[in-house]
């Protein structure tokens, strides 16, 4: 239990460092964009006593470690900034928007981790025999097919066609309207989760394939020991470390996919908000959008090493 502890405080020790070097990058790289924050809020028709003043008002013409000091005392406060000619706050847009690419990226990756840990365990049980061999294609297709290629064949035929589905609209509240939220999030959510089930899929059936050739279980068995019950209670655990740390990696994967996605579907995401933060020059959205989603990853990956800690008791004994 004191090794477990002693590991899980050490995750919880490099979270602020972590996120603290993310800040320095995201600040310090979009510090040399070369857009004027001052002409992209107050528009072309601004005067060069204007710009002056909202140069000075925002601390634009502050050294850069300045700047940085001041903009992270404002994130402590929740404050991001603001952006456009009507001084929108960074931190509003980002709490409309961040709920709206988690509940995408989450979405996605439930049906993945059901879909693959199905036809993983599938494929390892039946190795070598026919159930193996179509759920390898299977995988091998999944993972050859890019989310927003399939997006666009969903909208084709789900929308466009059999009109089964809305490929935009606004997007129900999950507790008040959970139909209305599955029609909405199903094309792109399914789109997000085919390649990821491909990838775990593969990475799931090598793991139990390793585990049942181990001596274990051949002893389990020979003690009289059901085969589905060595399975079920001793390779399961034993082969689902590896697919949990990748999983944990591939969670960026998913929310980059999900950014890509939210444009395609037209759903009010972080994706449409660092899409109008490009097109219309605002460096605090494109910043503000790019630090939460890092600082995100961040956070699901070292909630992810915690729970490999759990899952295998090796590590405890380190």
């Amino acid at each position: 239990m004191n090794n477990l502890l002693r590991l899980i405080g050490n995750r919880l020790i490099w979270l602020p460092i972590m996120i603290f070097g993310v800040t320095v990058l995201v600040f310090f790289l979009m510090s040399l964009s070369p857009i004027d924050q001052a002409y992209s809020a107050l528009g072309e028709n601004a005067s060069p006593e204007q710009l002056a003043a909202y140069r000075t008002q925002h601390g634009l013409d502050d050294p850069v470690v300045v700047q940085y000091c001041n903009y992270m005392a404002g994130f402590f406060h929740g404050d991001l900034g603001t952006f456009g000619p009507a001084s929108q706050s960074v931190a509003g847009r980002i709490a409309t928007a961040l709920p709206i690419t988690l509940q995408l990226g989450f979405f996605g990756f439930i049906i993945a981790i059901i879909a693959s840990a199905i036809l993983g365990v599938i494929s390892a049980l039946y190795r070598d025999r026919w159930p193996d061999q179509i759920i390898r294609i299977f995988s091998i297709a999944c993972i050859a097919t890019p989310s927003f290629w399939l997006a666009v064949l969903f909208i084709l035929l789900f929308s466009s066609t059999l009109h089964m589905l809305p490929a935009s609209g606004a997007l129900p509240p999950l507790t008040e309207n959970p139909a209305g939220w599955l029609a909405r999030m199903a094309m792109p959510g399914i789109a997000l989760a085919v390649p990821l089930t491909g990838q775990m899929t593969r990475i799931i059936r090598t793991s139990m394939v390793e585990e049942l050739d181990k001596d274990y279980v051949r002893t389990a068995r020979g003690f009289g020991i059901p085969y589905g019950t060595v399975v079920a209670r001793n390779v399961l655990r034993n082969a689902l470390i590896t697919p949990v740390t990748v999983l944990g990696l591939k969670f960026g994967y998913m929310i980059g996919g999900a950014v890509v996605l939210e444009v395609i579907f037209s759903l009010p995401g972080m994706g449409m908000a660092i899409l109008s933060g490009v097109t219309s020059n605002y460096v605090m959205l494109v910043q503000g959008v790019v630090l939460v989603v890092a600082i995100t990853f961040i956070i699901v990956n070292v909630i992810v090493d915690m729970l490999y800690i759990l899952i295998d008791p090796r590590i405890r004994t380190v």
